[in-house]
């Protein structure tokens, strides 16, 4: 299934399908066809995990303008000081079009893998880490910090 415009508001008005990023896609420009939301999924039935399972996210990245709004909607402007955002903000970086198959995802799903960190390398809350090994889930490298050693982007 392609599912296109998640993340934006429903029809009954209230915000957000699941908790889609307000700084990635645009989920709010309204389309030629009636409906909010540059972007998709590509979704299919994962019988491991008994749910839909996201291969890939797609579609028009925010602009400025875009940004703002979403981060206002989702009730985060403070993010408009992180590196990046200020960077889209005053046009250092230009508004990009992204998407594609994940390849972690599309592995996790053809190995029938419960967690994507079976298949990438990546920084896990130790407690999510421990209820993993519990249930014989082993990720790869345990990607075990007390902090994410990477983010230091503010």
């Amino acid at each position: 299934v392609f599912f296109i415009g998640i993340g934006g508001l429903k029809e009954d008005g209230e915000l957000r399908h699941d908790g889609r990023a307000p700084d990635y896609d645009d989920w709010i420009t309204q389309r030629p066809d009636g409906g909010y939301g540059l972007n998709g999924d590509l979704l299919v039935w994962n019988p491991l995990l008994q749910q839909s399972f996201e291969l890939s996210s797609m579609g028009i990245r925010v602009n400025p303008e875009v940004l703002m709004k979403q981060l206002d909607l989702c009730k985060v402007p403070e993010r408009k000081n992180f590196v990046w955002h200020k960077m889209l903000l005053d046009g250092t970086l230009p508004q990009t079009i992204g998407g594609g198959i994940g390849q972690s995802r599309t592995c996790q799903f053809m190995l029938r893998c419960a967690h994507i960190g079976e298949v990438q390398h990546g920084w896990y809350n130790p407690k999510e880490v421990e209820i993993l090994k519990k249930s014989k889930i082993n990720l790869l490298g345990l990607g075990e910090f007390e902090s994410d050693p990477a983010a230091t982007s503010q």
